[in-house]
């Protein structure tokens, strides 16, 4: 950990990405927005709401039952005080010291971004443009015609283009040909310790039935037949026009020829000849590249009113499964478990474990389920998958998690009251149970956040994923290799639940603001831990030299305003109608800085400075002016199924030779920076002696 903790940012960079540095800024931005606000809070709203008799006097009149905690919550001003003056002065205090942390830091993350583009060395994705909707000419194939155009309208800039094959029925057949070939490995691998014995094998489902075969003689007479079937499948592709999609990757002599094309609109009819930025080869998810352009508003339709229904009405399968879970389902559907689920201890096992493992299951299934919808809607990258998957997890966690705990009932009964109520009241219905809340969301900050970060460091899940894998799938020492991958960071997972703790603080500064402290240590331990993953364990997929920032910003500052909206709610109901309408100028000022932040720094994020672009040019063409660019960027947006990269995939390479290039150098000193071929792109990085040899 104190190593982890003495590598310096920079030296991180090189180490890890910048989209890990980036990503620990995250943890370091809780920490320097929630660290004042809490000192600020404790030395002037804990004694102004402390010094307060308002409960204790409820208590003896109503009955009202409360605990120490609500002592030092808005919930112990008396309705009508002017001490409410002092909570709206906080708002504005917390929510420019947030706001300036939000401009400091996005301004501090748009620099890092354009000095990384600036000093990497050179990557593939500087001079390629991802071209989409190509439009058909029966006298041209598509890669005549994407030559034909860009030698027109770029003539001094465009250098070669690759077209893209629908490639997906070929990539399964060399998929399912490695798993035959892994157990022909094993198989083979125990005939050789063990002569006397020739191995057999079931040919039925998963073996265990079918009938009884040599082991060897079956898998060899398999990966024959599927490699006939590639070679077969290989041929159509290469002769059948239909196969290729309207798609091209085309690379320009220089980044600025590739910045002015990606950033520009090629056509004067807006839907075809879409240009955008190439993700790194890494980084491209080739599947979806083989889906029509035209079905993509369609199926971004369709995936919006499924994420509609399993947002709100998740609840209610969920609760079906609990109802048969019960002991009297259970005994009604096996009769013959009565004596045995009636005993004392197996009974309060089944009420206490069974009602909640069906939502347990579902959350813990529900980031593949998002990552699925994000698949289907068709992003070209494991980037933007994971982003789309990480914003619409964060939706699902505010309305399920904050908005189901506040409020109680289900999303559906929230939303079914929300339609029928004014505008103006569900402000006020949110903001009345917030400090209600403050004991729940402490002791789910500790669950979840604290015990979330222990459980991280200690990694016991893929410790016994490990042990499973090892024990049941385990065949050769490739298997054991990518049983032992510890896989990426998972930023579809991590940062939404992030965000809910940012979502937390800010609402409850103001409101209670004991929570702070609990959230300070989430971020403080979180930050430590994740810095000792990033550089030790977890491996890099893919760098997008931080292009997710602009979201991160945007999630914060959507919390700050939830934060007032609800402050504004809970003081109209406390009669501070002279104090609450001051309120109404917070969401309004933050939405403006909003505004101006997107309109100041985004575009770091989403378009390349041709200026920067020059600059990186000629400083190349100066130190290497015999480059023979053509060769390195020919085969680098390849289908993965067609190149060369294992002995046993020959069959599947391009007839012209064909040798990878070396995408990015590795950072790491130990290992690979990224050990194993992506799962959906089948890149990878070089390894360090590979990266010497070469």
């Amino acid at each position: 950990m104190p190593a982890a903790l003495q590598m310096p940012e920079l030296e991180l960079i090189d180490h890890a990405g910048l989209d890990s540095a980036v990503y620990l800024r995250i943890y370091l931005i809780g920490l320097k927005i929630f660290v004042p606000i809490a000192f600020l809070a404790f030395a002037v709203m804990v004694p102004v709401n402390w010094t307060n008799g308002t409960l204790e006097h409820l208590n003896l009149s109503s009955k009202l039952t409360y605990s120490d905690v609500d002592k030092l919550s808005i919930s112990n001003i008396p309705i009508g005080s002017r001490r409410f003056w002092t909570h709206i002065v906080m708002a504005y205090a917390f929510t420019f010291w947030t706001c300036y942390v939000l401009k400091r830091e996005y301004e501090i993350v748009a620099t890092m971004r354009l000095h990384f583009l600036a000093s990497e060395r050179r990557r593939p994705d500087q001079f390629t443009v991802l071209v989409q909707n190509v439009p058909p000419d029966p006298d041209e194939s598509v890669s005549e015609l994407v030559e034909h155009f860009f030698l027109v309208n770029h003539p001094e800039h465009y250098l070669t283009n690759q077209v893209v094959y629908n490639a997906n029925k070929l990539s399964n057949l060399v998929h399912e040909k490695k798993k035959k070939q892994n157990w022909l490995d094993f198989y083979q691998l125990r005939y050789s310790r063990k002569p006397s014995a020739r191995p057999f094998v079931k040919t039925g489902f998963l073996g265990l039935w079918g009938r009884r075969v040599d082991a060897i003689d079956f898998y060899t007479s398999e990966i024959e037949r599927l490699s006939e079937e590639i070679s077969i499948e290989r041929e159509k592709i290469a002769s059948n026009p239909k196969s290729i999609m309207p798609v091209a990757f085309v690379s320009f002599k220089t980044r600025w020829g590739a910045a002015v094309c990606a950033q520009t609109q090629q056509s004067r009819n807006p839907t075809i000849w879409l240009t955008e930025w190439a993700p790194e080869p890494r980084d491209v998810y080739w599947d979806n590249l083989a889906i029509p352009y035209v079905s993509l508003t369609i199926r971004r339709l369709i995936i919006a009113v499924a994420f509609f229904f399993l947002t709100f009405f998740f609840m209610i399968p969920i609760a079906f499964v609990q109802s048969l879970a019960n002991i009297e389902g259970i005994e009604k559907a096996v009769p013959f478990l009565e004596p045995v689920i009636e005993l004392k201890f197996i009974k309060s096992i089944i009420q206490g474990f069974l009602p909640g493992i069906a939502l347990k299951i579902f959350l813990i299934f529900l980031p593949s389920i998002l990552m699925l919808m994000s698949k289907f809607e068709g992003f070209n990258s494991i980037s933007a998958l994971e982003r789309r998957s990480a914003s619409r997890y964060y939706i699902f966690q505010f309305i399920n998690v904050f908005l189901g705990s506040i409020i109680t009932g289900t999303a559906f009964q929230q939303l079914d009251n929300f339609i029928h109520q004014s505008a103006n009241d569900i402000p006020k219905t949110i903001g009345v149970s917030i400090p209600m809340k403050a004991t729940f969301f402490i002791t789910y900050i500790m669950v979840d956040g604290w015990a979330g970060i222990a459980g991280e460091i200690l990694r016991l899940k893929p410790l016994i994923i490990y042990h499973l894998k090892n024990f049941f799938l385990v065949k050769t020492e490739k298997d054991r290799e990518e049983a032992m991958d510890p896989g990426t960071l998972g930023f579809n997972t991590g940062e939404p639940q992030i965000q809910l703790y940012f979502l937390l603080g800010l609402v409850y500064s103001v409101v209670t603001p004991i929570l702070l402290p609990f959230i300070i240590v989430f971020f403080a331990l979180a930050y430590v831990v994740y810095r000792h993953q990033i550089i030790n364990v977890y491996n890099q997929e893919y760098e997008s030299a931080a292009a997710f920032w602009p979201d991160i910003h945007g999630r914060i500052v959507t919390a700050l305003v939830v934060s007032q909206l609800l402050l504004m709610g809970l003081l109209s109901t406390k009669n501070a109608a002279q104090s609450t309408p001051l309120l109404i100028t917070l969401p309004v000022l933050t939405i403006f800085f909003h505004r101006f932040c997107k309109g100041r720094y985004e575009p770091a994020f989403l378009r390349y400075p041709l200026q920067e672009a020059m600059m990186k040019d000629t400083l190349e063409r100066a130190r290497e002016p015999n480059l023979n660019l053509k060769g390195f960027l020919q085969n680098a947006y390849i289908h993965p199924v067609f190149k060369g990269e294992d002995e046993d995939d020959n069959d599947v390479a391009m007839e012209e030779p064909m040798q990878e290039q070396v995408l990015v150098q590795t950072k790491r000193q130990s290992r690979r920076n990224t050990p194993l071929p992506s799962k959906h792109s089948g890149s990878t990085s070089p390894s360090k002696s590979r990266v010497v040899r070469d």
